[in-house]
């Protein structure tokens, strides 16, 4: 084992799943990985809230469906989509990515999707999914 695979360094669940990448460069503990899209999951007293970074985008340009219990996000960005003439664009820096994505979510049954909520306000689109009636605690009188 190579001295980047060190025990003070991994933990046994990341060195358990090390075998499935192909060389030792690609490997990243499970902590520090990086999601492919800049999103916030939470939850609080009223339900289940994703906060999504659409920047530069309009409502109209994301898709989002509920399909069973999964809730899916989706952005196809089109082929014409272009900032600028190719021929005439020299970026300096280029640090907003404008690429399509695709997030699938498995929601659980304590929350009511037929309840969902979402509202797009400066580059944000915030999801809300309260809590289920069934989910929600009932006190229950003594006899």
């Amino acid at each position: 084992m190579s001295t980047l695979f060190n025990e003070n360094y991994f933990s046994p669940f990341d060195l358990l799943f090390k075998d499935f990448f192909k060389s030792e460069l690609d490997f990243q503990p499970a902590t520090t990985a990086k999601f492919s899209h800049p999103v916030d999951i939470f939850e609080n007293e009223h339900g289940l809230h994703f906060d999504v970074a659409c920047t530069g985008l309009s409502k109209e340009d994301v898709e989002l469906k509920i399909e069973g219990d999964l809730l899916v996000i989706r952005y196809d960005k089109n082929a014409d989509e272009k900032c600028c003439d190719v021929n005439n664009c020299n970026y300096i820096h280029r640090g907003i990515a404008r690429r399509s994505f695709s997030l699938g979510y498995k929601i659980a049954s304590k929350f009511d999707l037929s309840k969902t909520e979402a509202m797009m306000e400066n580059g944000l689109l915030g999801i809300r999914i309260p809590f289920a009636e069934e989910a929600k605690p009932k006190s229950i009188k003594i006899k």
